[in-house]
């Protein structure tokens, strides 16, 4: 089972803390010669393919790191513009790998400010879950729709908040949650939801 991220959102419908858990394993990395056999296209600030289906490779997957450097919308981690990269037959052979498309700064928002109005639901291949406290705070989880025991995940996500974000003196329910013990914790509740699937009686 998987567990996708956890989104905290506050009672304006901001965004104060988001973390991505599941690398997805839908991954392909492959070694090309000039000129590369696949169409990639700019769309939506990534560059995607648009034509070439091949060896796990499917249209709509995006570059995500060239020769082992991270790709982050149209660019290298180290500032090469991709299109313009892979244009140059002096830079091949090259090693691409593709995936799905990450989530933007600005989608992760977007979907914060859908989920401040939403409750419970279930998508093709997810489920969203969403528990509110007395402060107006929203803990959402996105999994897997097999994965057990969200309640109890959804309890534990908010121990760790009210141990380590509430508790800290310089922190305001409309700051975003910038604490190490929080980040860690959440993590490790994650990892153990994931193997166990449930934290108790009552998931």
């Amino acid at each position: 089972m998987a567990i996708f991220s956890v989104y905290v959102v506050n009672k304006a419908g901001g965004l104060i803390y988001q973390l991505d858990s599941y690398a997805p394993r839908a991954e392909a990395e492959k070694t090309f010669s000039y000129p590369l056999d696949l169409l990639l296209k700019l769309h939506d600030e990534r560059v995607l393919v648009a034509f070439g289906q091949r060896d796990g490779i499917r249209v709509g997957h995006a570059v995500l790191a060239i020769n082992g450097v991270d790709v982050n919308g149209k660019y290298t981690a180290d500032g090469k513009e991709v299109l313009e990269y892979l244009g140059n037959p002096a830079n091949y052979p090259v090693s691409i790998r593709f995936g799905r498309p990450r989530l933007t700064s600005n989608e992760k928002l977007m979907l914060a400010s859908m989920f401040h109005s939403s409750e419970t639901c279930d998508g093709s291949g997810w489920r969203k879950a969403l528990t509110k406290v007395g402060s107006g705070i929203k803990f959402v989880v996105l999994a897997d729709p097999r994965q057990a025991g969200i309640d109890s995940l959804l309890r534990k996500i908010y121990e760790i908040y009210s141990d380590f974000a509430l508790k800290n003196p310089f922190y305001s329910l409309e700051m975003p949650i910038r604490c190490e013990l929080f980040d860690q914790n959440l993590k490790l509740a994650l990892e153990v939801a994931e193997k166990a699937g449930t934290f108790g009686p009552g998931s």
